[in-house]
């Protein structure tokens, strides 16, 4: 049977499911703004959670220190 109305072809009913399907493409956050961990962040969770000591964490705290100084090209 055919059924024709002003809707473009498409039953109101789709248009509100298309409607809400966009909208939720839109609105969802999907994560992409999450930014990573550096190497010291990941040096002071190892250091806050115990898997190394505080003699571990000063000595590698001075390596990232020496090498981040190392390869900092601002003038």
């Amino acid at each position: 049977m055919w059924y024709y109305n002003g809707f473009w072809g498409m039953n109101f009913i789709w248009w509100i499911i298309w409607i809400l399907f966009i909208t939720w493409i839109f609105a969802t956050p999907w994560g992409y703004h999450r930014t990573r961990d550096t190497s010291y962040d990941i040096l002071r969770k190892r250091f806050a959670s115990g898997e190394i000591t505080k003699e571990e964490y000063e000595e590698k705290k001075a390596i990232l220190e020496q090498d981040f100084n190392k390869h900092n090209y601002t003038t």
